[in-house]
């Protein structure tokens, strides 16, 4: 049975933010020089150690080489799709696992603002993963069929951005990657206390937290993560449906986590992002749009259709046909007055597609230009 976190390790991330400051603490070295290694290690990605960071005190650089490595993961693998709008990082731990993080690239002059080209330029965003695998098993994802293996500590994930700086310069991150954020529920808020603090200086605005509903973490994520963006992975209207294809859906009953959205929306004042990927025949019939309008009539909220990518020849799932998915998305749009977009798909040719994050990647990669596409986040809302 694998276990929830990895044995201790001999080093530790610089990254891994609350325990660099207890030790700086407990040496008596103020914590406040803290970004600056922070800094350094994100401008030089391959430095093998931490000798080069500047004007530290003497106490810090001994405290660094005896417990601290600049990085404690390694970018094995970096694939570009062929429209060289996605690039999908191979990234191996220190236990020997491995994850995967997907730069994915727009262009915000292609999207619309009161039916007006956008100002601005090309920008990136990240996706990252926040566990070795997933033990939510929703049958429509290949993670899900990894098992669970390890939580990933705050500094694994903050290194996703590190080695994804090497490639583009990141403007949005998006927990949607490999593993359930919400289950690794500490490292994700102090995670991200590092992207939006110096050196990274991320608007919160423009991080995004999906989960499949776990209840108990939703009711905190306003408190914890002000401004931080929510995305739901709903997937189906009912129960019934939700329970066949995301077995984790047993523990958190849709009246309840539809409760505790609204609690949430109540406080917060912000958007719901709604994930609904479009399965043939199991959801995407018109009274399933219908369901769906009428179960989120009462919120601020946008519906995000995501066409299904198969994850081999065994899936028990095929993708919805666009009339059905045109039609599914005119009666959200249409009847409910509730935004909705159809997802631009994003590197299937290296399985860096929504649901295939699963740990296998060809040795190679690409250079060259990319063909842009635009952002969910050009959409005016």
């Amino acid at each position: 049975m694998a276990s929830s976190s990895a044995q201790s390790p001999s080093f530790r991330s610089v990254f891994d933010a609350a325990y660099i400051r207890s030790e700086f603490s407990a040496a008596g070295i103020s914590a406040h020089f803290i970004p600056l290694i922070w800094k350094y290690v994100l401008q030089n990605p391959r430095c093998g150690d931490l000798d080069g960071v500047p004007s530290l005190p003497a106490t810090a650089y001994a405290l660094l080489r005896k417990k601290f490595r600049p990085t404690t993961s390694t970018l094995t693998t970096a694939a570009d799709s062929k429209d060289r709008t996605t690039t999908k990082l191979l990234i191996r731990l220190q236990n020997g696992e491995s994850v995967e993080a997907v730069v994915m690239r727009y262009d915000t002059r292609l999207g619309k603002c009161d039916g007006k080209p956008r100002p601005g330029g090309v920008r990136s965003t990240l996706c990252v993963s926040s566990q070795v695998g997933c033990k939510m098993g929703c049958r429509f994802c290949a993670t899900g069929t990894m098992g669970f293996k390890s939580n990933l500590s705050s500094g694994e994930i903050v290194e996703q951005l590190v080695h994804a700086s090497r490639y583009s310069e990141i403007r949005n991150i998006v927990f949607m990657g490999m593993g359930e954020p919400m289950n690794n529920y500490n490292a994700l808020v102090e995670a991200i206390g590092v992207f939006t603090g110096s050196p990274f200086q991320l608007s919160p605005k423009r991080i995004t937290v999906s989960t499949v509903g776990i209840i108990h973490a939703i009711n905190k994520f306003n408190n914890d993560l002000p401004n931080v963006n929510l995305a739901v992975s709903l997937h189906a209207p009912d129960q019934d449906i939700r329970c066949q294809i995301m077995p984790a859906a047993r523990a958190f009953p849709l009246a309840k986590l539809m409760n505790a959205l609204q609690s949430y929306q109540n406080d917060s004042k912000r958007t719901i992002f709604i994930e609904y990927i479009m399965l043939d025949g199991v959801n995407d019939q018109e009274e399933h749009a219908h369901q769906l309008g009428k179960l989120l009539e009462t919120f601020k909220a946008v519906v995000n259709l995501i066409p299904f990518n198969p994850i081999g020849s065994s899936s028990n799932f095929k993708t919805s046909s666009d009339q059905n998915v045109k039609k599914f998305q005119k009666i959200i749009r249409g009847i409910y007055n509730i935004r909705t977009t159809v997802r631009q798909q994003m590197g299937q040719d290296i399985a860096g597609a929504c649901g295939q994050l699963v740990v296998s990647l060809p040795d190679e990669r690409s250079d060259g230009g990319a063909t842009l596409l635009s952002d969910i986040e050009d959409l005016g809302i």
